[in-house]
């Protein structure tokens, strides 16, 4: 049992397959603690009980960026537009996100985790949206560097948690991908997207507290309120939900 107020939040692990290594931006850990959480780095896990009692033991769930969702998991042979798949992952983090959705514990999704949260729930993806996804504009969704630097705006639906927690339907965000929802699954609501029609952020209503965004707060919370705002409310979430 937490006895000191705080949640605890796993965060799903960003994996190196260079070195065969489990790693995380510091702006994930920071941020959680900064918003009053307590944040663990989770493993790899593969064993179905373990990832039960991890659902059990825990206060919140973020599911983080990193490597392309497995095409296999929407029904889909790989293209090559298709970037680095690491399946363990995907599986660890679709059986833990069906464990968590059971017991109605928060989940906040970052870019992949967005996009894992739709295929997990029977939607697709676009497996690169500069080779398939047909837009009128050409927004720059994969910046190089300078990542706590917003380059495009999404536009917020009023009737969505985000808009109350960050209470404007304009925001400037930061933007590292290059896949993103085609196919939206039933189960969720997009809540934001960008002038070329891109799902910016979802929600799930079956959830006390169940949002996922594409961008990358972990880098813009120091300088933007509305970020930290974001972050806040997530671990608040997590803090009604402390066992």
């Amino acid at each position: 049992m937490n006895l000191n107020n705080k949640p605890l939040i796993g965060i799903l692990p960003l994996y190196d397959s260079d070195k065969q290594s489990i790693w995380m931006y510091p702006g994930y850990t920071e941020g959680i603690a900064r918003a009053g959480g307590i944040p663990i780095i989770l493993s790899v896990l593969n064993q179905d009980k373990d990832i039960e009692a991890i659902a059990d033991r825990l206060d919140g769930y973020v599911f983080s960026g990193g490597q392309d969702v497995d095409p296999l998991q929407y029904g889909e042979a790989m293209l090559e537009c298709c970037n680095e798949i690491y399946p363990p992952r995907d599986d660890l983090e679709i059986k833990l996100l069906e464990a968590v959705m059971k017991r109605d514990k928060p989940v906040f999704g970052v870019c992949r985790g967005l996009q894992l949260i739709n295929v997990a729930l029977g939607g697709t993806l676009y497996q690169d949206i500069n080779k398939q996804m047909k837009r009128d504009q050409q927004i720059q969704h994969f910046q190089q560097n300078n990542y706590e630097y917003p380059v495009h705006e999404v536009t917020i639906e009023k009737n969505s948690k985000l808009y109350e927690i960050v209470g404007s339907d304009k925001i400037r965000v930061n933007s590292m991908h290059h896949q993103g929802i085609n196919h939206l699954s039933s189960r969720l609501i997009a809540t934001a997207s960008s002038s070329d029609r891109l799902v910016e952020a979802i929600e799930i209503p079956e959830l006390s507290f169940g949002l996922a965004v594409q961008w990358h707060p972990e880098f813009l919370w120091r300088d933007d309120e509305k970020t930290l705002n974001l972050l806040q409310a997530f671990v608040e979430a997590a803090r009604k939900k402390m066992i």
